[in-house]
């Protein structure tokens, strides 16, 4: 791609490309997508009207020049990544709204006589007053009312200058509302968005392994316990429980059987399911993402709701004030001054940008917040509740070595768990399934159906022999597998610092597999950093022995741990909290936090970790950096901040105008335009990032480190 520098400085560059006719919005969100992939970008914002791209950088300038020079629009990988529904569009439509609100303003109020702006402010003056005839109707008192009356007076009174500026400044706030929330779904829905690449098509009864962009409709696509479902389509084999709350809301699973329809991103939580695709990938699942946030509650946190009924709560108050200053002074225009300022405005616009402009501050940080009120419960918690494995420690653990206790080779036990393994993805899975593949060991599926036994393991039939791989208790309580005589001395001497996973051939204990699970680099740090944003009880629960739980708990620095726990142990724990009245957050990446993600009231996924346990969370987070949490719970801590001082600011300032009104010191129109003014600033002010760039730069600089 050819371009020229425009300006730069030390870590920022602003380049003009250089290509035929315009860029379009489509060609931007490539190039846009491309920039912040480069190694060593910080952000980068593309301006299709003009074809420039400014580049915020920290890494080799040299490098990153030459990585803009070999973007190609023509790239079908990149074609492919990037979501159609980029939300440049809806900017670019609100961005000329606004604009042609502002410029109609200008027009009526220095070229039209008086005459005809008082026509044109009346006829503009109908639609607030039966929004707010229509809310009397309904036999309440709120905003729509204040505004309508406000207007109403003003016009009686022939200013309509002040009606007309009344209602400029509402149709400003009723636009920027609306964008920052079409945005902020958009932005979040995006986020949710599934985000598979290869999937299990079934094909003349075998499972291969294929890009999902492959899939067409008409295949069949098989779907284990665990996964996302990928596709809509028709099940024609098989049954499952299906948790489909993120699409229905439902919070209980759903039997589906041959003859169901099942949705593109539900989870199969137990069974197995083989379906035919009706919608190839892409067709309408965006769509279905932004009707099911639209639809939910989970979008408004307890202060929305707050600031909303203290909204319409004070309209009553702000009429009853108009009248009694009016019979007590007989002064129209003290009593007016008072119409004229409403807390209502302020309140209702303020809050909900707040909440809106933090999710999508976490989103740009790689966090996925589907709910304000997780946010909130974010900045109330007391406990936080660590899974250990791909959580605390690193997403990626690996396999140092294999004990046989057979007479196979240690190839041949790698091969048969890779081979069970790669159906259920878990961080330990994940070692088990890389290490055959850097062994170059090929299989063929030599195994019958697969069972998965949530926390225990895997079993199924081997050339007509039982074989489980799993925990200690799954093998040996469950299974009563037996350690052969000869190698039980072997037994007793395996390394204790390593994760330990068991596999049994014939109910007899064939090898042990040697996980190394390194702590994260961050995570320590990470823990006493979310202590001082005021986390006070933190908590780690593995499905470890209490050997490596102690040593793991002591070198991160936790308060309390808990060892060998299972699934309903972790969520009776949860539960336990929240009935002491503690606001808990639960982080885990497999199957078996599904249930503790579920009962907590922040449940937290990592996103490398299972599909089904960053559906059912209510955040999810990147892998690539612990850190990320305490970025959350400062966004958290300061979006609170912020609605409380926004709560002053309202209630302070424009108390003070009525106190002026009401005075005579300033006229109404100056009330008028001051509160909408405020209005507006603080809503703007509201929309604005809660950490700052210097904050950015340093959990970039944390996270290379």
């Amino acid at each position: 791609m050819k371009f020229s520098i425009k300006h730069e400085i030390n870590g920022r560059v602003r380049i003009h490309v250089f290509q035929r006719g315009v860029m379009s919005m489509r060609q931007a969100d490539l190039l846009q997508y491309y920039l912040e992939t480069l190694p060593g970008v910080l952000n980068a914002k593309v301006y299709e009207r003009t074809a420039d791209a400014v580049i915020v950088y920290k890494g080799d300038r040299v490098e990153i020049l030459e990585g803009v020079r070999t973007f190609s629009y023509d790239n079908e990988e990149l074609e492919e990544i990037v979501p159609v529904n980029s939300g440049r569009e809806l900017n670019r439509e609100y961005q000329e709204k606004l604009f042609k609100h502002v410029a109609v303003r200008m027009v009526t109020k220095t070229c039209f006589p008086f005459w005809l702006r008082a026509v044109y402010t009346t006829a503009k003056a109908i639609r607030y007053v039966f929004k707010g005839i229509r809310c009397l109707l309904k036999g309440k008192l709120e905003v729509e009312v204040l505004d309508a009356t406000a207007i109403t007076v003003s016009i009686i009174r022939s200013d309509f200058n002040t009606a007309g500026s009344v209602m400029f400044l509402l149709g400003i706030g009723e636009l920027l509302e609306e964008w920052t929330h079409k945005k902020s779904v958009g932005d979040l829905a995006r986020s949710m968005s599934l985000n598979i690449e290869k999937v299990w098509q079934n094909v003349d009864g075998t499972e291969v392994l294929v890009p999902v962009s492959n899939i067409k409709e008409g295949d069949l696509v098989t779907v284990h316990v665990g996964n996302v479902i990928p596709l809509d389509g028709e099940v024609v084999t098989g049954e499952a429980m299906v948790n489909q709350a993120s699409m229905t809301g439902e919070s209980v699973p759903v039997k589906k059987e041959a003859g169901s329809y099942v949705y593109a991103g539900t989870a199969v939580e137990e069974g197995e399911i083989t379906l035919k695709v009706k919608h190839a990938a892409g067709s309408t699942r965006f769509e279905r993402i932004v009707q099911m946030i639209e639809d939910s509650e989970k979008l408004k946190s307890s202060v929305e709701g707050k600031a909303a009924s203290l909204a319409d709560a004070l309209v009553p108050w702000s009429l009853g004030g108009t009248a009694l200053t009016w019979l007590l002074t007989r002064n129209s225009t003290k009593a007016l001054s008072i119409l004229m300022v409403d807390f209502s405005c302020a309140l209702k616009l303020a809050m909900p940008l707040s909440v809106l402009s933090a999710m999508r501050e976490a989103n740009s940080h790689h966090i996925t917040v589907k709910g304000g009120k997780f946010l909130e419960a974010v900045s109330e918690a007391h406990t936080i509740v660590f899974d250990k494995t791909g959580t605390l420690t690193k997403a990626e653990p690996v396999l140092a070595d294999i004990v046989v206790f057979n007479d196979m080779t240690k190839n041949e036990i790698l091969r048969i768990a890779a081979c069970l393994e790669e159906h259920f993805p878990h961080s330990m899975a994940n070692a088990v399934v890389k290490e055959a593949v850097n062994r170059k060991l090929v299989h063929e599926e030599m195994h019958s159906k697969v069972d998965y036994i949530v926390a225990h393991g895997i079993a199924t039939y081997v050339n007509g022999e039982r074989v489980v791989i799993g925990s200690h208790h799954f093998v040996f309580d469950d299974e009563q597998c037996i350690i052969p005589d000869e190698h039980k001395q072997a037994f007793d001497e395996l390394p204790p610092y390593y994760s330990h996973l068991y596999m049994a051939i014939g109910g007899k204990l064939a090898a042990v597999i040697l996980i190394e699970d390194p702590l994260r680099d961050e995570a320590k740090d990470t823990i006493d950093a979310l202590r001082s944003l005021g986390i006070k009880n933190i908590v780690m629960m593995t499905g470890d022995s209490e050997r490596t739980a102690r040593a793991i708990a002591e070198k991160v620095g936790v308060d309390q741990y808990f060892s060998e726990v299972l699934p309903e142990d972790k969520a009776g724990f949860v539960e336990r909290e929240k009935a002491l009245g503690h606001k808990v957050i639960m982080i885990g990446d497999g199957i078996n936090d599904s249930p503790a993600l579920s009962a907590a009231d922040v449940g937290i996924a990592i996103s490398e970790g299972a599909e089904i346990a960053r559906e059912i969370a209510d955040i999810t987070i990147s892998e690539e950096n612990l850190y990320q949490l305490v970025t959350l719970k400062a966004i958290s801590n300061g979006l609170m901040k912020r609605i409380h001082g926004n709560y002053r600011f309202v209630i302070g300032f424009n108390l003070g105008l009525i106190l002026l009104g009401v005075a005579g010191v300033i006229a109404p129109a100056t009330s008028a335009l001051l509160h909408n003014t405020s209005t507006l600033g603080i809503s703007l002010k509201s929309m604005t990032n809660l950490l700052n760039e210097q904050e950015k730069r340093k959990e970039y600089e944390e996270a290379e480190a």
